[in-house]
């Protein structure tokens, strides 16, 4: 029964008149409302709806309901489509001498509308009223109608401690306390949130009241324990449905085959089931689901598909929740097309896939990087009016989120939030996780975005943060979050600390690395392979070869295998140093601890082979790479194109790279520059640009350092025409640097390279020019550098982020701040975001020029474009300002922050405090 048809049963009761009951209603209130909580005291909160800006929705409410025939009010048609449940909430808790009838009334009203729908809190409130009028009859249905509209875990805690707290009042003991219908029905909504331990208090509650539990009762026990996999549990209350002279029926049993089945105890479950039929009881199409879903989890998909096929012989027909569980196990376990093919087949049988059978599809989708499918097929979901849930979108957000596609990511959130449906902490992690690969800014402001959504972080987000500012080389950031983390309450795993030590080891702080290695253990944190072999590859790249392999024995000592990428990072260790025998002794051991060399392990030699001169020696490691099963990869095969180009064999090295194409496997940026460098070293640079053309046209982006070596010899080619010293420098080999190329790169070479490439059918695009501005700002070449972004704006082309943020830092370098404001704003107007580095020196450089004006203008600016404010207060006011000894402006911008309602991390407050408090 719904909550319309429940409030209109209330209206047709018989009800005392408000005259018969005004007389003790008075003493009667107190009470009630003394033992049923202010809402705002339960931990559940009511959202709060926005309130019209012109007017109160409850107080004109109750205005309309005081009048007689308030359902003809003319006020009531316009106020109608801005009442919400929490709108009808405070009519009800906030005018609590309501006339009963009335309340009732306008419940059954407003519940008849489309538009509206109660919540547990509206039923709450409209509970009170009728319980201190002592209308009991439609109270008890009421109560009921609250139980079955909970709608989440909040909302079933709230009415669990609302209902327990009435049932304890004395006074209403005897006259309205909870029934066992009511009790099974709560019992049941709790049971739906796994709250287990509230459970146990109902059911206790229940026998200390002396109400009989039934068969439903025990049902409800049996599924609730059954649910977590709990089957011993569940069995007592089995054993409690014999003891009454009851036999368990097919819910029962299909309980057990759950309970099992969570219990990854599927043998178990086959026998409840097959045990069915000579208990008397007939086995239903959840009796198959629950066992085929068993099945498929334990990867037994074709004892899955058999029993799904034998469903008929029980006369039971697959419900379209069947369905979706055998497409989600058949895309699981590697068989993508059988789960297409039956998802295509289901409504040819008759049973149309739902909003869950589609997400299953659109998940495996977005796995096999079908992003674009994925969103076709969310477009033929809404086309047949299903609505897409929230794990659908985050499906689609996670597959564009790990193809670096943030625009496609970001466009489906918004399409997910104008869809009336809420991201979870899910949706925030796979987009801090896809943004961590790039702009770590945009993921530290989605922190602040979650906060202020009251969604909480968990390991999974602040470990993506943390690898995130490690990559960036934001170190000092990484252990402020870490910190953060802490204070939180979450406790850090081993990936956290397997990141920070790593990327530690990257920047040769060895011995912090190692201190906090060490600190593990008083942290009851055990090191795993991931953290041993990531300060194992750290003493290896300094050298420290006797502490690498005292941290190997220590490691297998502790019970901690060591895998492949820990025996490689000792073998590539011992190649540096040139110690063969060692490192061949090391692969040996690594046999012996049944640990395969891997393609890392073959290449680590072939590069060191290579580096001698012995091409033989590499091929045939190459060859038995190869009949070892593995395949080579980039890596290999670029290592013999650079030692081929190296030794001027170029026929060699394109018969390599065909090689590899004709592997399937893909040159990289590297691949293509080597073999470009090599044909510009003997003058083919025709041929250096056909190579430029092959980078283009595999959409491998060529980086500056490609682009630094076509100069190269464009400007050693103009040396038979041209006297000037830079291209002296060229034609008589003295230009080894590549920064000698870019300082001597001119405007009009760059547009040589631009009229070169269009001819050889590489059109300059952003990235071109991108790359240009990077390296030119990297020696202060900005007046070419302007010239560039002129000639970019001319051909119609928009700077990327990188190339302002390049330009933006040799400015603040320079110490040409007024040119780095402009940068700021032109950023800012195109929607990039300015790195705070270069923020942080622009504010110090104004500071230094006493343009404290331009500052707060600028500081002011930069809180509005969206940054995480503990990041800001990091990078400028932490590792600025107090770090160069300014506390007293440092307070000034914590002022500004302040006052625009930004929201610091108590850590960082902290930090904050005690650094001005300590200069």
């Amino acid at each position: 029964m719904n909550g319309s048809s429940i409030i209109a049963t209330i209206r047709t009761s018989t009800m005392r008149t408000p005259a018969a009951i005004m007389k003790h209603v008075e003493s009667f209130h107190f009470r009630c409302f003394l033992l049923t909580k202010p809402f705002s005291s339960f931990p559940s909160s009511l959202p709060i709806d926005p309130e019209p800006p012109d007017h109160d929705p409850p107080l004109l409410l109750h205005s309309i309901l005081s009048k007689p025939n308030w359902q003809k009010h003319p006020s009531l048609p316009k106020l109608l489509p801005s009442i919400s449940p929490s709108h009808v909430h405070s009519l009800f808790s906030l005018n609590p001498y309501l006339l009963p009838q009335t309340a009732l009334d306008f419940s059954y009203w407003i519940s008849q509308k489309p538009t509206f729908k109660h919540s547990v809190y509206s039923y709450s409130a409209l509970l009170n009223i009728l319980v201190a009028y002592k209308f009991f009859g439609p109270a008890d249905k009421i109560r009921l109608a609250m139980i079955k509209s909970s709608a989440s875990i909040h909302e079933s805690r709230f009415v669990f401690e609302l209902l327990m707290e009435m049932n304890k009042n004395e006074q209403l003991h005897s006259c309205f306390k909870l029934s066992l219908r009511s009790y099974n029905f709560l019992l049941m909504s709790l049971s739906k949130f796994l709250m287990i331990d509230e459970m146990k208090s109902v059911y206790s509650e229940m026998l200390n009241n002396r109400v009989s539990p039934n068969i439903f009762t025990w049902n409800t026990m049996v599924n609730g324990y059954c649910k977590i996999g709990n089957v011993v549990e569940a069995q007592r209350y089995v054993t409690k449905i014999v003891q009454a002279g009851l036999n368990p029926d097919t819910f029962t049993y299909t309980s057990l085959i759950l309970g099992h089945c969570r219990n990854k105890d599927v043998d178990s479950a086959f026998r409840i089931f097959r045990m069915m039929p000579s208990k008397g009881c007939r086995r239903n199409e959840v009796s198959y689901t629950n066992l085929i879903h068993g099945l498929c989890e334990a990867e037994r998909v074709d004892e899955a598909i058999k029993l799904f096929e034998a469903m008929g012989e029980d006369f039971c027909y697959p419900t379209v929740r069947t369905y979706t569980v055998i497409i989600f196990g058949l895309c699981e376990t590697g068989r993508k097309p059988e789960g297409i093919k039956l998802f295509k087949e289901m409504s040819q049988k008759g049973c149309e896939p739902n909003a869950h059978t589609y997400t299953v599809i659109i998940d495996s989708l977005c796995k096999d990087n079908k992003v674009d499918e994925a969103r076709e097929m969310v477009g033929r979901m809404l086309g047949k009016g299903l609505v897409p849930s929230v794990v659908t979108y985050n499906a689609l957000i996670d597959g564009y989120c790990k193809h670096g596609a943030m625009e496609a990511a970001l466009e489906v959130l918004g399409t997910m939030e104008s869809n009336n449906c809420f991201p979870n902490e899910r949706t925030y992690n796979e987009l801090i996780a896809g943004f961590c690969k790039k702009n770590v800014h945009k993921a530290m402001a989605f922190l602040d975005k979650m906060l202020e959504l009251k969604l909480v972080p968990n390991v999974v987000t602040y470990n993506s943060l943390i690898h995130g500012q490690c990559k960036m080389g934001q170190l000092d950031n990484a252990f402020r979050l870490l910190e953060m983390m802490k204070e939180n309450g979450l406790v850090p795993d081993q990936w956290t600390y397997s990141v920070l030590i790593d990327s530690l080891c990257k920047v040769d702080r060895i011995e912090e690395a190692r201190n906090l290695f060490d600190s593990l253990k008083e942290k009851s944190l055990k090191a795993n392979e991931v953290i041993y072999t990531a300060l194992i590859d750290g003493y290896c790249k300094v050298g420290k070869i006797e502490d690498a392999n005292y941290l190997l024995d220590r490691m297998i000592n502790q019970g901690c295998l060591p895998n492949s990428c820990t025996y490689n990072a000792i073998i590539d260790g011992l190649c540096n140093m040139k110690n063969m025998k060692e490192a061949l002794s090391t692969v040996k051991k690594m046999a012996g601890m049944g640990v395969k060399p891997t393609v890392d392990t073959y290449t680590i030699f072939i590069k060191w082979m290579l580096k001698e001169g012995d091409f033989d020696h590499a091929h045939g490691n190459l060859d038995q790479l190869i009949s070892s099963g593995c395949q080579p990869d980039v890596l290999t095969y670029t290592a013999f194109i650079r030692a081929y180009c190296g030794s001027g064999r170029l026929k060699e090295a394109e018969d390599m790279m065909i090689r590899m194409k004709e592997e399937g496997v893909f040159p990289d940026s590297l691949t293509y520059t080597l073999l470009l460098d090599a044909y510009g070293c003997l003058g083919l640079m025709h041929s250096a640009f056909d190579v430029l053309k092959c980078m283009f046209d595999a959409g491998c982006e060529p980086s500056h350092h490609t682009y630094s070596i076509l100069f190269k010899y464009l400007l050693k080619d103009r040396g038979t025409k041209d006297d000037s010293p830079a291209v002296n420098l060229v034609s008589n080999g003295m230009l080894f640097d590549r920064a000698d190329v870019w300082k001597s790169m001119e405007f009009d070479t760059a547009l040589e390279l631009f009229e070169k490439m269009r001819q050889h059918g590489c059109v300059p695009n952003a990235n071109t020019y991108g790359k240009l501005i990077i390296g030119l700002c990297k020696v202060g070449r900005f007046v070419v550098v302007q010239k560039l972004f002129d000639h970019m704006r001319d051909q119609g082309i928009s700077p990327g982020e990188d190339a302002y943020n390049s330009l933006l830092n040799c400015f603040c370098e320079l110490g040409m701040y007024d040119n780095a404001m402009i940068v700021v704003d032109l950023m800012i107007k195109s929607s990039q975001l300015p790195h705070l580095d270069s923020y942080r020196q622009l504010i110090c450089g104004l500071y230094d020029q006493g343009d404290k004006e331009k500052v707060d203008t600028l500081f002011a600016n930069l809180l509005r474009c969206g940054y995480s404010s503990d990041e800001v207060a990091w990078k400028i006011l932490i590792d600025g300002l107090l770090k160069k000894g300014l506390a007293d402006r440092c307070s000034e911008l914590l002022s500004i922050m302040e006052k625009m309602g930004c929201q610091l991390h108590p850590n960082t407050y902290s930090l904050l405090i005690e650094g001005i408090d300590g200069a």
